[in-house]
């Protein structure tokens, strides 16, 4: 097996390495997405306009429930797949753009995943704003060679377009909404519906000619709605829409706790991660109570909470009243890299750093933007650091051991502690500057979203969980977009998960 970041700055995909096969899966022209596009920047508007006038997720999620109901789906939302006591299946979270970053994990993803049951698409399947003529190049393509089906639960990004193009892809080619009334003249929604991104035409040809590459019976997967659970062996999965702005409606919070119940083990996928960045995000429901409420409740039998949404691997293992959930953000299945090196010292729920674990690795995260910045500024001999000085820096500002041993001649200069406190690395909590905390959250908020870059390394991952009437064993396996980890993904980080 080959080394991961965490032994080595080459199992990190640093330094001469040779660039991976992936390129031979892409089309032959692939347009590059810029998020500081202002055309982008209006087709993605609707998320700022629900949280502005009114989110109108909860209703239209609804109205398609109803109609994926009326045309037969079952009504609990159960998909009941005939799995024996013992599978696998893959998880892969935010994974359209449809660029270098996304084609770079399928050599390694279609390694690993050979012989799992099924996969599951964790958020975002589709950016911009899930447009039906993206799923050809974004989906269908890099996923052609995957033989058994692949369930999805949509993203903010999903949603930018009402879910259309995503029900039709997922949910048996349901036909479109009919239109609502027209609000009052002049109210809330009435704004909202003026200025509403809503999709063009989609070109048909272009769809089916999609549909193509994922032809087979096996391949297909059917899904009773935007949410839904899978009975497989031993456990219950059970997928959630957070919508727009991450959050649950109250019919669905009510379907949550109905699907909840009894002693099964169950695994939650989301669209919106319950802890990240070492903060809580407990996902409120409509009408009272949370996502997590449910999670923790001890006749619910949950074991794990996965959520996509950013674009990296973390991982928290909270102890609830004696047992333990894992918690997972797994969002790095294609899209650009959410930086780990703003993460400040991980204190919360009783996990501690020493529990906490995260890929990429800090000290790599700060480096790659490092790089990043320092050609976009044009100033790359300021602000580039080394692996080496990205990871020493990083123990330093978080008072932590270095994930890997910086060389003997490494040192933290002045020039090394502003470069990273200008690209907003993380640091303790209780002493975290108010110069710190503003430039953090401008950091995060404002230059992290443009961060798309088109050689490696990536700083990509997915998932395999192994299922057993004892245990899921759970992987988080790395993809660099060079050639060592592409023949033989590392493993990033591993948990056994008692179901017993």
């Amino acid at each position: 097996m080959s080394d991961s970041s965490r032994e080595t700055a080459e199992g990190a995909g640093w330094g001469e390495a040779e660039r991976g096969a992936y390129r031979r899966l892409m089309p032959g022209h692939v347009e590059k997405l810029f998020w500081f596009n202002p055309r982008t920047m209006w087709a993605a508007r609707n998320g700022v306009l629900a949280s502005w006038f009114g989110d109108p997720t909860g209703r239209t999620r609804s109205r398609w429930v109803a109609q994926r109901a009326a045309a037969g789906a079952a009504a609990d939302k159960v998909i009941r797949r005939a799995e024996g006591d013992r599978f696998s299946f893959m998880v892969i979270g935010d994974t359209g753009e449809g660029d270098d970053s996304q084609y770079a994990v399928v050599p390694g993803f279609l390694k690993v995943s050979q012989d799992t049951d099924f996969a599951v698409i964790a958020s975002d399947v589709i950016y911009p704003v899930g447009a039906t003529d993206d799923y050809g190049t974004k989906f269908f393509r890099p996923y052609q060679d995957y033989p058994a089906p692949i369930y999805a639960i949509p993203g903010n990004h999903d949603w930018y377009e009402d879910l259309g193009a995503f029900m039709r892809v997922f949910c048996e080619d349901a036909p479109p909404l009919p239109p609502e009334p027209k609000p009052r003249p002049l109210s809330r929604a009435w704004w909202r519906t003026l200025l509403w991104h809503r999709p063009g035409p989609a070109d048909e040809q272009l769809l089916a000619e999609a549909r193509t590459l994922r032809p087979t019976p096996e391949q297909h997967a059917v899904q009773p709605g935007p949410y839904w659970a899978i009975d497989a062996g031993p456990v219950r999965i059970v997928g959630i829409d957070t919508g727009l702005l991450g959050t649950v409606d109250a019919e669905q919070g009510a379907w949550l706790r109905e699907v909840s119940q009894g002693p099964r083990p169950k695994i939650l996928v989301t669209g919106s991660p319950l802890y990240v960045d070492g903060e809580h995000h407990p996902c409120p429901i409509d009408g009272g109570g949370t996502v997590d409420d449910i999670v923790r409740d001890p006749a619910h039998h949950y074991v794990a909470a996965i959520g996509g949404d950013i674009h990296n691997y973390q991982r928290y293992p909270v102890d609830v009243a004696g047992r333990t959930i894992q918690y997972v953000v797994a969002g790095g299945g294609g899209a650009f890299m959410h930086a780990t090196h703003t993460i400040p010292r991980v204190s919360i729920a009783n996990v501690t750093e020493d529990d906490f674990r995260c890929y990429p690795l800090r000290g790599d995260s700060l480096a790659f933007y490092s790089r990043l910045y320092g050609r976009r500024l044009r100033l790359p001999r300021f602000f580039t650091l080394t692996a080496e000085e990205a990871t020493a820096v990083i123990a330093e500002s978080l008072g932590i051991k270095p994930s890997r041993t910086p060389g003997p001649d490494t040192r933290v200069t002045r020039r090394t502690r502003l470069v990273a406190s200008l690209l907003g690395a993380g640091g303790r909590p209780d002493r975290t500057s108010r110069f710190r905390l503003p430039v953090k959250k401008i950091y995060t908020q404002l230059f992290s979203p443009g961060s798309a870059t088109y050689t490696p390394p990536f700083f990509k991952c997915f998932l395999r969980l192994d299922v057993s009437p004892e245990a899921v064993r759970l992987r988080c396996f790395a993809a660099t977009g060079n050639r060592t980890q592409e023949l033989d993904p590392p493993v990033e980080d591993e948990i056994i998960i008692p179901l017993v």
